[in-house]
């Protein structure tokens, strides 16, 4: 999934790491043959790729990035109170995780990732939810509960 170069920082051992407007990090090292990147080892080649897009395997397999802190809870939910927005293909917003919480019950998840995610949940299951990607939530006698992570 292609996400947006937001910023750079450097590792314990010097190498850059480019921080991602999903909040993950990712290395960006210039090592032929395996990977020209020469615009890495200077400030302005940097800069110039802030904005530009890399592409995030972490959010494909929709791992949550570490150092997240939890802003807000919505629910619980069960098939009474879900909100309509929410029965609708929806997403998080921008630097933003949802973990979705299943309390009691199953819910079926849908993930837009690549490949899908397509998941049956059952209570005391988790799931991790990237930042503005498109997913549908189906309850099945469920109550569920959504965390919202960011930095």
């Amino acid at each position: 999934m292609l996400r947006t170069i937001v910023g750079f920082r450097a590792d314990d051992a010097g190498d850059f790491v480019a921080e991602l407007s999903c909040l993950h990090g990712q290395h960006v090292r210039h090592s032929p043959p395996f990977r020209v990147r020469p615009w890495v080892r200077t400030v302005e080649g940097r800069a110039a790729h802030i904005g530009t897009a890399l592409d995030c395997p972490l959010c494909d397999r929709a791992e949550l990035p570490d150092g997240l802190r939890k802003v807000r809870t919505a629910g619980p939910f069960d098939d009474a109170t879900l909100p309509p927005a929410l029965r609708a293909p929806h997403r998080v917003a921008e630097s933003t995780w949802a973990l979705l919480r299943v309390e009691g019950g199953s819910v079926r998840l849908t993930i837009d990732t690549d490949p899908p995610i397509d998941v049956q949940l059952h209570a005391g299951d988790t799931q991790p939810i990237p930042p503005t990607v498109t997913h549908r939530v189906r309850l099945e006698q469920a109550t569920i509960t959504i965390d919202f992570f960011t930095r």
